[in-house]
């Protein structure tokens, strides 16, 4: 129950950190530096990141983005296939 949960925290924080940061991005303030987004995807927020990514039309130019979001979320993907099976 609270993987699920944790989940959920790290995917909405994935889909608002792409909101924020496009909205910074529109106002040309500070920014989250690209290594925060990855962590967050990486931390088990990808899903959220890659709906975030699509929503707000944010780092959808961006190769290391629209290949490395999916990437990580398919290799979250095998992991939880693998434990599964254990």
């Amino acid at each position: 129950m609270y993987s699920l949960i944790y989940l959920l925290i790290m995917n909405l924080a994935g889909f608002f950190s792409m909101g924020l940061d496009k909205a910074k991005a529109k106002l040309n303030v500070w920014r989250t530096p690209e290594k925060t987004l990855f962590l967050i995807a990486l931390l088990g927020g990808s899903l959220g990141s890659i709906l975030g990514m699509q929503l707000f039309r944010h780092k959808t130019r961006h190769v290391s983005f629209v290949a490395g979001m999916p990437l990580i979320l398919i290799l979250q993907i095998a992991v939880l296939v693998g434990i599964h099976f254990i």
